[in-house]
């Protein structure tokens, strides 16, 4: 599995050093952006893409990744009530007006930092999870490492101004995409418009307008104070395509939803997802001396391209199979390839293997199908 592996780390790529040349020069008022397709991961677009700036409150999304992942691997859940501490109430900016020695769920949490982009529920999340916000924020920097996160170092949880708290667009989409590949229940906070906490007593909006305004909006965070001025990462899903436009230092809070509209516009017009599947049915695989005559072909993952759309129906694949093989025959086992090709170009090879095991005959079990066949024709 080699070779598939290769074709695919060189069409990733491909992609990311050709898509800003596909990409029309867009008009976007902004220090820094970048367009995001989620499955791949590969750039639509980018500008000044790994330049480090402020994010401000897109921080956020670090945060509510390290959150998620406590909450999918069972270490929290949504139930779970979590304490507010003197540091966490005390936190200024955008804040849900927490106080000392109160008391909210995860689920409200949550709904406090993703749609309200509260501090003092971020603090209080993190020192809940962590034991204190610095060993929180120790955990999002070995975080943001291991996603190839070169250009962030994070001094807090909130994005809130601090000397050294920095990070760029592309790598604020590949924190997004990390949070809404692996956890899509994110998607049950960032696309909440208006609702609650306290009983009904204290009312939230999303910061974030978009999820009102614009057709498929799917989240993701704001942020702004006045030196790293207004940011959002941005996500969205039109035809089982999701992308992530990132948009650092707009000069006013309408410019930087312009900015991210004109992304999506971009990438939605442009670009699509196509499944790479086998141009013809995959025939049986003989299995000599197997306990089944057949084994059937599968492939080994699924391939999908990310293609511009006039590029689309210039998908086509050719495969190489064993007629047959030896038992026994293990699952996994590889029985042949499939190549795909856009417009006569390779674009990637992926595995053909065994979709069950099939044992080998035994002696007697040969010598009992050797009486049939002599009985048969008598």
């Amino acid at each position: 599995m080699k070779k598939f592996c290769v074709c695919i780390l060189s069409l990733a790529l491909l992609f990311s050093l050709a898509a800003p040349a596909f990409a029309a020069q867009l008009d976007v008022e902004a220090k820094a952006v970048v367009l995001m397709e989620k499955t791949t991961g590969e750039l639509l677009y980018e500008e000044n893409a790994h330049q480090p700036l402020e994010p401000a409150s897109v921080t956020k999304v670090m945060t509510l990744l390290l959150i998620m992942e406590a909450l999918d691997s069972g270490v929290i859940s949504k139930d779970t009530m979590v304490p507010v501490s003197a540091a966490a109430a005390s936190m200024g900016g955008s804040q849900v007006f927490l106080k000392e020695g109160e008391e909210l769920s995860v689920n409200d949490m949550l709904k406090a930092i993703a749609v309200a982009s509260g501090n003092d529920a971020s603090v209080a999340m993190a020192e809940y999870l962590a034991g204190s916000e610095s060993s929180f924020v120790e955990k999002m920097n070995a975080k943001a490492a291991a996603l190839g996160m070169e250009d962030t170092v994070f001094q807090n949880c909130t994005g809130l101004p601090m000397d050294g708290h920095h990070t760029s667009a592309y790598d604020i989409a590949l924190m997004s995409r990390e949070l809404i590949l692996n956890h899509p229940d994110i998607r049950t906070y960032t696309t909440i418009w208006m609702d609650s906490l306290r009983d009904g007593t204290f009312q939230l909006a999303n910061t974030n307008k978009l999820i009102r305004y614009y057709n498929g909006s799917t989240g993701l965070k704001t942020g702004s104070t006045d030196s790293a001025l207004f940011c959002l990462s941005a996500t969205a899903e039109k035809e089982g395509m999701e992308l992530i436009a990132v948009v650092l230092g707009s000069p006013t809070s309408a410019d930087r939803f312009e900015a991210a509209k004109t992304l999506l516009n971009y990438g939605f017009s442009a670009y699509t997802l196509v499944t790479a599947a086998p141009s013809e049915p995959l025939n049986p695989v003989e299995v000599i001396l197997g306990q089944q005559p057949w084994v059937q072909p599968v492939p080994e993952k699924t391939v999908t391209l990310l293609l511009p759309k006039e590029d689309a129906g210039k998908l086509n694949t050719t495969m190489d199979l064993e007629e047959s093989v030896p038992a026994p025959v293990e699952q996994g086992q590889e029985l042949g390839e499939l190549t795909i090709y856009v417009d006569g170009e390779e674009r990637a090879s992926v595995g053909l293997i065994a979709q069950a095991a099939v044992g080998k005959l035994s002696l007697p079990q040969v010598y009992q199908g050797l009486l049939g066949l002599l009985f048969c024709s008598t």
